[in-house]
């Protein structure tokens, strides 16, 4: 048998992306071609990783596509995303949505989905940008008017004093009753086709092994979740790895496309990409 092709894949090191990742990661979805090295950075990281086109698959968020389309094609498999929930915008003290209005706004970084979502929800704000984890100290030392949280921070804000201003998946929902995807998984477009599509596969495979094995994904998924309770952990899974995690369902891709578009049309983004995957 010939030497097997080594993929670098890249996720974050959260609690849903280890769930979905389990079985890889731990050899109960294997491949004859193809052999996998795991790679765990933060979502901002790897975004700017991938403009450089530094792993072979690596995920990404969707607002992050557009820059990196020349070198990378979407995975089918492997979407997070929020069908009536998403990043909420949060505050220490009570905010109405029209408030956020020229306000100083802590945001995970500027290529995630969360930044755009904010920004076509409310285009005049002062972005703070911070780690994801810093950004409910940042709006509790004053530094920022309000925070986007994302990951578990969605479960667990209030816990905090914080209050909920908007959630964009919300809001994303009532405007155009579509879901909001978040984050992609995607391949470099140099790798052989038969690679992509065994990449893909596996990915896919892995996702299935672990809503078909919950307690045992999830028991690897809560060394990864920060703290969570296991109750807690097991609803933010649940959010984000589902039916449209197994496959790229069409409203996906629809809102998806829509979202980069409006971007595109508000000067977000600079160009326009077609969505593309394997």
């Amino acid at each position: 048998m010939s030497e097997k092709h080594l993929v670098d894949i890249a996720h974050s090191p959260d609690s849903d992306d280890a769930f979905m990742f389990y079985a890889l990661a731990k050899g109960k979805v294997s491949s004859e071609i193809v052999d996998f090295n795991h790679i765990l950075s933060d979502i901002q990281t790897l975004n700017v990783a991938a403009r450089e086109g530094r792993y072979g698959m690596t995920a990404i968020s969707y607002h992050a596509y557009p820059y990196v389309a020349d070198k990378y094609i979407l995975t089918a498999a492997g979407s997070s995303v929020g069908d009536g929930y998403g990043p909420i915008i949060v505050s220490d003290k009570p905010m109405s949505r029209e408030d956020v209005k020229g306000k100083r706004i802590a945001v995970p970084g500027l290529m995630t989905t969360a930044y755009l979502a904010t920004r076509l929800f409310e285009p005049e704000f002062e972005a703070v940008v911070k780690p994801f984890d810093e950004i409910i100290a940042t709006v509790k030392a004053g530094e920022a008017d309000a925070g986007v949280i994302i990951h578990e921070g969605q479960l667990t804000y209030s816990g905090s004093g914080m209050h909920n201003v908007v959630d964009l998946g919300v809001w994303w929902k009532e405007l155009h009753d579509l879901p909001l995807p978040l984050g992609a998984n995607c391949m470099l477009r140099s790798l052989p086709r038969p690679v992509q599509e065994e990449s893909r596969r596996c990915l896919a495979e892995s996702i299935q092994f672990a809503l078909d094995h919950r307690e045992e994904a999830l028991d690897y998924a809560l060394e990864f979740g920060r703290g969570l309770a296991r109750g807690d952990a097991d609803q933010f899974v649940g959010m984000y790895v589902n039916h449209h995690t197994t496959d790229m369902d069409p409203e996906v891709l629809r809102s998806a496309q829509m979202m980069l578009d409006q971007g595109v049309e508000m000067g977000l983004i600079p160009h326009r990409v077609e969505l593309e995957y394997v």
